[in-house]
C-alpha cells in the first residue's frame, strides 16, 4: 500500500495542496520511480526494505539542514540533481557510469550492478575517506598479496591431495576462496563479458560478474575502489539500528580466531545488551551515554559518534576503526602494535617476511605505530570506557589487558622456539627448507596456539569479560595443553632416533 501511495504522489503530486494527500510525502525522481514500478514487482523484498529506510524518506538537502553533531550527511556538496529528492535506486546505480566496468544499458539507463564507497561518497565523502585509511579497506591485498598469508590460507582451505604417501595441499579454488576467506576480507571483482537473459520483462542484457556477490571489507569495486559499506550496512535498508548492534559484527568476527562477538555476548556488557536493548535507541545521533544505552556494542567503541547528557563529546565518529586501536591482537603470531599504513604488504620483518615481528617477537617497529600514536589511541578508546566507568576501573582494566598481551606473547615464544627447534632437527619442513610453516600436523597445533589459544585470552581481557574464554574455553587451559603436546612429540620423536 505504501508503495502504491509513493507513485500516486509521484505522479498526482501537483494536487497535494488540495488534497493534503501527499503532504510531507518524500520526492522521488522520476528515474528512481521507473525503478520502482518494475522492481516493486519482480523483486518485492528489495522495494519494501528500502520503503522503511531513511534514504526513502529523507532528501540530502533536509539531511544537510541538520545540526552539526546529528548530521548523517559528511559531505559539504552534493550534486545538484541529488539534492532534493530522496536517496533511491537512481540515486545509487546510476552514478558515475563511465566509472563502473559493469555498467550497462537497461530501460534507458546506464545502470551498474555493484554500488561502491566512491558513490556513497556523494553524501558521505568523510566516511569513505576514514574507510580508505582502515585496515579492513585493504583487506583483500593484506591477504591475496601476501605470501606467507596465502601458505596458511592454503593449508587451511587448500585441496588435500596424497602423493606417495605425503599430503599436500593444492591452492583452493576460486569458488571454494570466495566462500571462505574472502568472504569477509572480500573479492576482487571484475567483468567477464555480458549475457542476455530472458526475464520476465523479456530478454535483457547483464554484466558477469567475477567475484560476485560478494560484501566483504576490503572488496576490489568495478571502479577501482576498495570496500564494501554494505559489509556493517545491509542493502537495502541501511539501517543504523543493524550497523550499531553486534550482530553485524558477528558475521566475521564470531571466532575462533576473531572471537569478539562470543566473548563479547558472554562479558557483563553482552549480558545487559541481551536483557536491557530493546529499550534502547539505536538511531539517536548523537548517541548519548547511559539515556540512548547502558552498555557498549561493538560500535560504541569503535565508531559512533558519543556524547554524555550534558552534550559533551566523549569520542567522534570514526570509520577508520584503527582511531581507536593500539594493538592488534589476532590473526597472527604476535599481538603487537597497530601498523602505520593500512596496507600491510609493505611490513617486512628482519628475515624479509612479511610480518610484523620476527618469530622470536621482535617487533618489526618501522612499519608500526609509535609511542605517540600508540598512546593516543588508546586514550581515546579509554574515553568511551570512562564514560561509564571510574578511572580506578579503567586503569585496572588496562593494567590487566596490557598483562595478558605480555603472558600471551611469552607463551607463544615459548611454542615457537620449540617449533623452531623441530624445523631445525628436520621433523618437519618450515620456510628454512623453501616450504609453508603451517601445513603439517605439528605445525597445524603450533599454529592452534597463537591463532586461537592466545586469540581467546587476549579477547576476553580486552573486552572486560568472556569469563571462561580466558581460561577452559579455548583460552589458557588450551593454550597450555597445546605447548605440553608440542614439547613431548618433539621429545619423543628425538627418542625415536
Amino acid at each position: 500500500m505504501r508503495h502504491l501511495s509513493l507513485i500516486l504522489c509521484a505522479l498526482y503530486g501537483f494536487m497535494a495542496p488540495f488534497t493534503g494527500f501527499c503532504e510531507d510525502r518524500p520526492v522521488i525522481s522520476s528515474a528512481t520511480q521507473q525503478c520502482l514500478d518494475c522492481h516493486g514487482t519482480y523483486h518485492p523484498g528489495i522495494v519494501e526494505d528500502w520503503e522503511k529506510s531513511r534514504h526513502a524518506v529523507m532528501t540530502p538537502e533536509k539531511a544537510m539542514a541538520a545540526a552539526a553533531l546529528s548530521r548523517k550527511v559528511s559531505s559539504t556538496s552534493v550534486p545538484d540533481a541529488a539534492k532534493s529528492v530522496v536517496v533511491g535506486c537512481a540515486e545509487c546505480h546510476t552514478q558515475r557510469p563511465k566509472s563502473h566496468a559493469d555498467t550497462f544499458s537497461h530501460n534507458g539507463f546506464d545502470v551498474h550492478v555493484v554500488v561502491s564507497p566512491e558513490d556513497c561518497a556523494a553524501c558521505h565523502s568523510q566516511e569513505r575517506d576514514q574507510y580508505g585509511g582502515n585496515i579492513m579497506a585493504h583487506a583483500w591485498k593484506n591477504l591475496a598479496e601476501n605470501k606467507i598469508y596465502q601458505d596458511l590460507k592454503q593449508s587451511i582451505i587448500g585441496n588435500p591431495i596424497r602423493k606417495s604417501g605425503k599430503l599436500a595441499f593444492d591452492p583452493p579454488d576460486a569458488l571454494t576462496n570466495a566462500e571462505t576467506c574472502f568472504y569477509c576480507h572480500g573479492t576482487r571483482l571484475t567483468v567477464t563479458g555480458f549475457e542476455k537473459r530472458d526475464t520476465d520483462a523479456g530478454e535483457l542484457e547483464f554484466p558477469i560478474i567475477d567475484g560476485w556477490p560478494n560484501q566483504g571489507v576490503g572488496r576490489i569495486n568495478l571502479d577501482g575502489s576498495k570496500g564494501a559499506c554494505t559489509a556493517c550496512h545491509n542493502r537495502h535498508g541501511f539501517s543504523m539500528e543493524t550497523a550499531r548492534k553486534p550482530y553485524t559484527c558477528k558475521e566475521c568476527h564470531s571466532g575462533p580466531d576473531v572471537p569478539a562477538y562470543k566473548v563479547y555476548e558472554a562479558s557483563k556488557h553482552g549480558n545487559i545488551a541481551a536483557s536491557k536493548q530493546s529499550s534502547w535507541d539505536f538511531q539517536a545521533v548523537p548517541w548519548t551515554v547511559g539515556r540512548d544505552f547502558t552498555a557498549p556494542t561493538c560500535a560504541t567503541c569503535h565508531i559512533s559518534l558519543l556524547t554524555n547528557t550534558d552534550g559533551e563529546v566523549v569520542v567522534q565518529r570514526t570509520h577508520q576503526m584503527n582511531d581507536r586501536l593500539s594493538t592488534r591482537i589476532f590473526g597472527l603470531i604476535y599481538a603487537h602494535r597497530q601498523p602505520k599504513n593500512p596496507d600491510t604488504t609493505l611490513i617486512r620483518n628482519s628475515a624479509g617476511l612479511g610480518l610484523p615481528t620476527d618469530f622470536d617477537g621482535t617487533p618489526a617497529s618501522q612499519y608500526l605505530i609509535d609511542d605517540t600514536e600508540f598512546n593516543k589511541r588508546q586514550k581515546t578508546l579509554q574515553a568511551v570506557c570512562l564514560a561509564c566507568h571510574s578511572l580506578s576501573w579503567v586503569k585496572g582494566h588496562w593494567q590487566r589487558f596490557d598483562h595478558t598481551i605480555q603472558t600471551t606473547n611469552a607463551a607463544t615464544r615459548a611454542a615457537t622456539d620449540i617449533m623452531r627447534d623441530i624445523w631445525k632437527k628436520g621433523y618437519a619442513s618450515g620456510l628454512d627448507r623453501g616450504a609453508s610453516p603451517f601445513d603439517e600436523s605439528i605445525e597445524k597445533k603450533w599454529s592452534a596456539i597463537w591463532l586461537f589459544d592466545a586469540n581467546n585470552s587476549r579477547f576476553a581481557s580486552a573486552m572486560a569479560g568472556g569469563g571462561d574464554y580466558g581460561v577452559f574455553a579455548e583460552g589458557r587451559y588450551a593454550l597450555s595443553t597445546r605447548v605440553a603436546e608440542l614439547n613431548e612429540w618433539l621429545m619423543l620423536k628425538g627418542k625415536k632416533e
